[in-house]
C-alpha cells in the first residue's frame, strides 16, 4: 500500500541539477519488526541535531510483526511539520511494497533500495541507488541472528552521505538510542559508518535534496504526544488511574506507570498513586468515577471501542455529578476499523457520550505541549464542573515524534472547585447537594470522610431533587435537568479559548473566507494557508478550536467571514455537525466541509486543492 499520491514534479534529471535544502520527505518502508524504529529514531534525531525542525510519522499494522511499515520524516526549514503528501526520498527494505511504493513517486524523487530488487528496471524518472545491504552487513557483523536489526544501520549511514548528515551527530544520535548498552551501540554504529563508506566510495550524489545545518531547534525536544499528556496527568495531580490496553493510547499509561514510580513514590518507600490495568475499559471508566466520587483525581485513557463501551457510566457521572477525566486517543472507525490509523472520528459521539439528554466539556490538543498543559487544564475543570473531561487526541499526535519546546514548569494551584469541608458545615450547618446556590448551574460537594455529620448524600443515579433524595416527581427532573444545562453554558467561559490568527489583508480589506480546525489538523492548516497565499493570493483568517462547548469567539468569527471552512479528519464532518447545532440557523449556510478520511495525517496539499475547487479557483 503505497502512502503517497503521484504528483507532476520536474524529470530526474533537471531535479540532479537543483538544491533542495533542508526542504524534503524521507519515507523507509520496511516490515514489522524488524528493528527499524531504533534506525528511523537515529535518523530523525540526527538531522534535529544538526538544526533543522522535523516531525516523524510512523505507519505501522495492527499485527505483531510481519506487516509492511511505513516511516517518514519531514524536514523544513520553515518549520512545517505536517505530514506532506509527496515522498521526496525513499528507503525501499521491503520486498513486497518496494515496487508500489516506486511507482508512486514523482518524478526526479530519489530511490535508495537494497540491490537485488532492481527497482531501476522500474522507471526512468527517477534517482536510484542500489545498496547490497547483506554483503555490508556481513562485514561489521559476525553473529547471523543481529543481521536483519543491525542491517537497518546500514542505510542511514547510506542516507547521512547522500543527504550530507554529518555522521558526528549520527554516532551521537546511536549513542543516545541505545544509551545503556554499549556493545549494541558501537555494533550499529559501526554498520551506519560502513553504510556510509559504502556510498561514498560507490555512488554518486544525484539528488536535489541536502540536509545542511541551521539554528531552528536549539533548547527543542522531541517527543511524543502520549508521553507529553502522562507528564502533564502526574502533574497536574492524578492519583488514580484505571485502564484497559487499547491501541492507539497504551502508552499513555505505560508511560505513566514508569513517570508515577520514580517521582511518586514517599518516603516511606509507599506509592503514593494507584494504577489499576481493569478486565476491560467498562470496568476502567467504573473505577475512575468510584475515585472521583471519593475524592481522588483520576483518569483512564482509551481510543473509540473503549469510548463506545464507556457511554453508561459517562451518564452516570453527568447526573451524578462525579469529576474524572478521559484521553480519548482517536483512531479510524468505526469497529476494529484501521487502529493503528489516526482521525478525529470520535467528536460527535463523545460530545453527547450515553443515553438522554448529556453534554460533555471537551479539551482539543493539537501539540504535545498542549498534551502537558491541558492535562492540569483537563482536571480542574473537572472538579469545578463536577463532570467528566473529555481529552480528544489522535494517534498522530499520540503515537509520533513531536519537535516542542520545554514544558513549562506549572505554577498554578490545584482548583478543587465547590468542596465543603467540616468548617464550611460548622458555619452553614448542611447543605443541599444539587441546588444552584450560585446561578452557575454548579452544586456544593463534600468528599468522603469529611467529619461532619451532614457531610454524607446518596449519589444517585436515579431520579432525585436538590437535597439528593429519590424522587419521580415531574418537576424535580425537569429543573435537575435544566440544571445541569445551565452548568454547561457556564462552561463556556472557563475552557480553553480559540487561537486565531488573522490573514493578511491588503489596505485594511475584510478577509472574507475563514478556516476553522481543531487538533492535528491545524498543521496541515498553517501550511495550507502559506500555500493559499502563494500560488492563489487567497488570504484567509484561522480560528483553531481547542474546546467544546464553543465560547463566543467562535460564533463571532463566523459572523465575520462569508465562507468558513471546517477542516478535519472524518468521513461525516462531525466538527460542523456540532457548529451548526450551536449556531443561530442563518449563519449554518456559512460553513463548508473539507473532510479527510484515509486515516493518514491530514497534509497541506489537500486542503489547498479542495479549498481552492470550492473557491472556483
Amino acid at each position: 500500500m503505497a502512502t503517497t499520491d503521484v504528483v507532476p514534479r520536474e524529470s530526474a534529471g533537471g531535479m540532479g541539477k537543483r538544491r533542495i535544502v533542508n526542504d524534503m520527505s524521507i519515507q523507509v518502508a520496511t516490515v514489522n519488526g524488524s528493528g527499524s524504529q531504533s534506525s528511523n529514531t537515529v535518523l530523525l534525531r540526527s538531522i534535529f541535531q544538526m538544526g533543522v525542525p522535523v516531525s516523524g510519522k510512523n505507519m505501522f499494522p495492527s499485527n505483531i510483526a510481519g506487516l509492511p511499515t511505513w516511516y517518514t520524516i519531514r524536514a523544513n526549514k520553515n518549520g512545517y511539520i505536517g505530514r506532506k503528501k509527496e515522498i521526496d526520498f525513499l528507503v525501499a527494505m521491503n520486498p513486497e511494497t518496494a515496487q508500489e511504493d516506486t511507482m508512486s513517486l514523482a518524478p526526479g524523487a530519489s530511490v535508495l533500495y537494497d540491490e537485488p530488487l532492481a527497482l531501476h528496471k522500474l522507471r526512468n524518472d527517477l534517482i536510484f541507488y542500489a545498496v547490497p545491504y547483506d554483503k555490508i552487513v556481513a562485514q561489521v557483523c559476525p553473529e547471523a541472528k543481529l543481521r536483519k536489526l543491525v542491517k537497518n544501520m546500514v542505510y542511514v549511514g547510506v542516507v547521512a552521505n547522500l543527504l550530507t548528515i554529518d555522521m558526528a551527530e549520527i554516532e551521537k544520535a546511536i549513542r543516545k538510542q541505545f544509551a545503556k548498552k554499549v556493545k549494541a551501540a558501537n555494533l550499529n554504529l559501526a554498520a551506519a559508518q560502513a553504510g556510509f563508506e559504502y556510498a561514498k566510495a560507490n555512488l554518486e550524489k544525484r539528488g536535489a535534496f541536502y540536509i545542511e545545518r541551521m539554528d531552528k531547534t536549539t533548547g527543542k525536544i522531541i517527543i511524543d504526544g502520549n508521553s507529553a499528556a502522562a507528564l502533564g496527568c502526574m502533574f497536574a495531580g492524578c492519583t488514580v488511574v484505571t485502564w484497559y490496553p487499547i491501541t492507539p493510547s497504551s502508552s499513555l499509561v505505560e508511560t505513566m506507570i514508569d513517570y508515577m514510580k520514580e517521582y511518586r513514590i514517599g518516603p516511606d518507600g509507599k506509592a503514593t498513586f494507584a494504577i489499576v490495568q481493569a478486565e476491560d475499559e467498562l470496568a476502567a471508566i467504573g473505577m475512575v468515577i468510584g475515585a472521583g466520587w471519593a475524592g481522588a483525581r483520576s483518569m483512564t485513557a482509551t481510543a473509540g471501542p473503549g469510548i463506545s463501551l464507556m457511554a453508561e457510566f459517562a451518564g452516570l457521572a453527568y447526573y451524578v455529578e462525579v469529576p474524572g477525566v478521559i484521553w480519548d486517543i482517536q483512531r479510524v472507525g468505526p469497529s476494529t476499523g484501521l487502529p493503528t490509523r489516526t482521525s478525529q472520528g470520535d467528536i460527535l459521539s463523545t460530545a453527547f457520550l450515553s443515553h438522554g439528554d448529556t453534554k460533555n466539556i471537551m479539551l482539543i490538543p493539537c501539540s504535545v505541549e498542549e498534551c502537558f498543559t491541558m492535562a492540569t487544564e483537563a482536571f480542574n475543570l473537572a472538579e469545578q464542573f463536577q463532570t467528566l473531561v473529555f481529552v480528544m487526541s489522535d494517534l498522530d499526535l499520540g503515537m509520533n515524534n513531536w519537535m516542542a519546546d520545554p514544558f513549562p514548569y506549572p505554577t498554578t494551584p490545584i482548583k478543587r472547585g465547590k468542596v465543603l469541608s467540616k468548617e464550611d458545615l460548622d458555619r452553614l450547618g448542611g447543605f443541599a447537594r444539587y441546588k444552584d446556590v450560585d446561578g452557575d448551574g454548579i452544586g456544593y460537594r463534600t468528599l468522603p470522610g469529611t467529619p461532619h455529620s451532614a457531610a454524607a448524600y446518596f449519589a444517585r443515579g436515579s431520579g432525585h431533587n436538590e437535597k439528593a433524595q429519590y424522587s419521580e416527581r415531574a418537576d424535580d427532573f425537569e429543573n435537575n435537568m435544566e440544571r445541569l444545562n445551565r452548568k454547561f453554558e457556564t462552561a463556556r467561559s472557563f475552557v480553553p479559548r480559540p487561537e486565531i490568527t488573522k490573514g493578511n489583508s491588503a489596505g485594511g480589506q475584510k478577509v472574507n473566507i475563514g478556516i476553522i480546525g481543531y487538533g492535528t489538523s491545524h498543521w496541515g492548516i498553517t501550511e495550507s494557508r502559506d500555500q493559499l497565499r502563494d500560488e492563489y493570493a487567497i488570504e484567509t483568517d484561522y480560528l483553531r478550536l481547542r474546546a467544546y462547548p464553543f465560547t463566543r469567539e467562535v460564533h463571532e468569527f463566523i459572523e465575520q467571514h462569508e465562507h468558513v471552512y471546517i477542516v478535519e479528519q472524518n468521513r461525516d464532518a462531525q466538527m460542523l455537525s456540532l457548529l451548526k447545532l450551536d449556531l443561530k440557523p442563518e449563519l449554518t449556510t456559512r460553513l463548508r466541509s473539507i473532510a479527510h478520511i484515509t486515516g493518514l495525517p491530514l497534509d497541506a496539499r489537500s486542503i489547498t486543492d479542495e479549498l481552492t475547487s470550492m473557491e472556483g479557483k
